[in-house]
């Protein structure tokens, strides 16, 4: 059969975090018929999900595509993180869709991240399609749930004709959907609506010039690099000469290879269509925003238009004393070329030369620490800073940026989370009661007074606390926010830690390191009991005589120390201090190493 444009559909799948787009994918991949029946996949979930982090974490980082076929027509289908930290990958890739599949938790309903992505489909003028998914929750509240969509449109909505928008039904982790909550036992009302509900690509399949808005990037150590994106006009061949837009710069290149998606893998075609998303080869110099255009008169389009960054950090070569030990990279220049890489893909990163190494900025705490731990795991060694906030000069004034901050915690936390939000001078913008009996706020809050929050609140409601946030705007600083937190447990020698010491230093404060590590002078070693730092000895060996001996050490008991994630170190960090980074060890540390230094100089941070 000939494929025409009229038989392509392109949507997108975007909701908050955790409500379902990526286990809604894998139905409609394995009821497509993509996959054999004795194929893996039919037994695996969150399948679009392919990096480790993605898996640990449980959550989307980048945007992928897939295609299946049903009944004739061709479905690209485009599945998008939910966390605003990656809200970057969500503006560049819905270039490609005409529609998009709303998907909205019964329980919780819209939640910032909802209204952040469909705002930003409702701008490009895509057509929506709600699905109200998870119906089988216990405290699902549908009627409710559908009066807040509705809300939502009505607040958000460029034009008339966005209000009218479909809702389906579905629990996309068994794989129904319905028109009505009566589900069929499968997602083929899902298949009708994307065919029926979202418009075939809005294209000119016969123009003389082809144009493609290159919204990807990928690469393989076959074919090297590739562009992918969606073909806006005419078409494309392999072995044609083709120009690379960029402003007023104008590049030759040539197709190598044209591919097609297929379910999760890719298919070679001599010819694409106007409508259709494709992968090229051959045209390396192209990067994301790039149009690649034939014709006399070639003609650009609209580069993609991104959010600012809201977060800096610090990364450069590690400078401690145990530099070079794990990691296989440690030069500025390969830290420098590594970021450089970074760049093409991750387009909501900037990167700015800052003393040894780089000021890096990102859209939040998450965006960062994903490219902190992804280079640690090729093999980086590095150092990096504290997050700090990258400001904005509106009218003539120094504003920072501010958030939209939802909190639902159990009652019983409620005095807690009240108590850390007010010490951030968050204001209270509304304040309700679930159908499930938490309690659900709406802050907003200074993206200064962020950093650090979500572990705070995570220890003071044991781990129960929900919370999500988005960027809403920028507002005049009224006063730099300021971190507190008591002192740090400093080493002040080199050596190999022991129980011995360690048992008198646990008096002082909390513990970050177990014996026989490595340490050297200024290292963090825990959190102290008072306010200011303590330099400790935690190398100091049991002194031998006849009466003490190494067979009395049995009697230590060690408190087990607190090992902190990566985000953890982040957020413990002051001005003054900096995290070592390698493949094998996270080491907080002094950026001054000698007390006496340290003292002397008195800097203030």
């Amino acid at each position: 059969m000939t494929l025409n444009k009229d038989l392509i559909r392109n949507v997108a799948i975007i909701a908050h975090v955790d409500h379902g787009k990526t286990t809604l994918v894998d139905g409609l991949l394995k009821q497509s018929h993509t996959f054999r029946d004795n194929q893996a996949e039919m037994n695996q979930t969150l399948i679009m999900d392919s990096m480790d982090q993605e898996h640990e974490r449980g959550i989307t980082i980048t945007a992928k595509q897939t295609c299946v076929y049903y009944n004739g027509y061709k479905i690209n289908i485009i599945d998008t993180p939910g966390h605003a930290d990656f809200s970057g990958e969500v503006e560049r890739t819905l270039n490609m869709a005409d529609g998009v599949l709303l998907i909205v938790d019964a329980q919780e309903g819209p939640m910032p991240q909802t209204k952040f992505v469909l705002q930003k489909a409702l701008d490009l003028k895509l057509r929506p399609v709600v699905i109200i998914n998870k119906i089988d929750k216990p405290a699902a509240r549908i009627e409710e749930v559908k009066d807040e969509i509705e809300s939502l449109f009505l607040e958000l909505a460029t034009d008339e004709s966005q209000l009218n928008y479909p809702i389906y039904y579905a629990i996309a982790r068994e794989g129904k959907a319905g028109k009505t909550t009566e589900l069929d036992d499968n997602l083929n009302v899902i298949f009708e609506a994307i065919i029926n509900d979202i418009p075939a690509p809005s294209v000119d399949e016969n123009a003389e010039g082809a144009q493609l808005l290159v919204a990807a990037l990928a690469a393989d150590n076959y074919l090297g690099k590739y562009c992918i994106g969606k073909i806006f006009r005419g078409k494309l061949k392999k072995g044609q000469t083709v120009k690379i837009l960029r402003g007023d710069v104008v590049k030759n290149a040539k197709i190598e290879n044209l591919f097609i998606y297929k379910g999760l893998g890719k298919e070679e075609v001599p010819e694409a269509i106007a409508g259709d998303i494709v992968a090229l080869t051959g045209v390396s110099e192209a990067n994301i925003g790039d149009t690649i255009a034939t014709g006399d008169k070639p003609e650009a389009l609209p580069t993609i238009e991104l959010e600012p960054p809201t977060l800096s950090i610090y990364i450069g070569p590690n400078t401690s004393p145990l530099k070079g030990r794990e990691g296989e990279f440690t030069t500025s220049r390969q830290i420098a070329e590594r970021l450089e890489r970074e760049l093409e893909t991750n387009i909501a990163l900037k990167i700015e030369p800052d003393g040894l190494g780089y000021k890096v900025s990102g859209r939040g705490e998450l965006h960062l620490s994903v490219l902190i731990e992804t280079m640690r795991r090729e093999g980086y060694e590095l150092e990096a800073g504290r997050p700090e906030v990258v400001y904005r000069e509106i009218d003539g004034k120094k504003c920072e940026p501010i958030e939209s901050l939802t909190v639902e915690v159990s009652p019983e936390f409620v005095g807690a989370v009240s108590q850390e939000l007010g010490i951030r001078k968050a204001e209270l913008k509304s304040q309700e009661l679930t159908s499930t009996g938490a309690t659900r706020f709406v802050y907003e809050i200074s993206t200064a007074a962020l950093i650090g929050l979500r572990n705070n609140l995570l220890t003071a409601t044991k781990g129960t606390v929900i919370m999500s946030s988005i960027p809403c705007g920028y507002r005049p600083i009224e006063g730099k926010y300021k971190p507190e937190r008591n002192g740090a447990l400093v080493a002040f020698e080199d050596g190999v830690s022991t129980s011995y010491a360690l048992d008198a230093a646990q008096a002082r404060g909390i513990l970050y390191i177990p014996p026989q590590v490595p340490v050297y002078q200024g290292m963090i070693v825990g959190l102290s009991n008072k306010k200011d730092d303590i330099d400790i000895n935690i190398c100091k060996e049991k002194q031998l005589t006849n009466m003490r001996t190494h067979a009395s050490d049995g009697a230590i008991q060690l408190t087990p120390y607190t090992q902190l994630s990566l985000e953890q170190c982040l957020d413990f960090l002051l001005d003054d201090e900096l995290l070592e980074v390698t493949p094998k060890s996270l080491r907080l540390r002094k950026r001054q190493l000698d007390p006496i230094k340290r003292k002397r100089e008195n800097r203030t941070y």
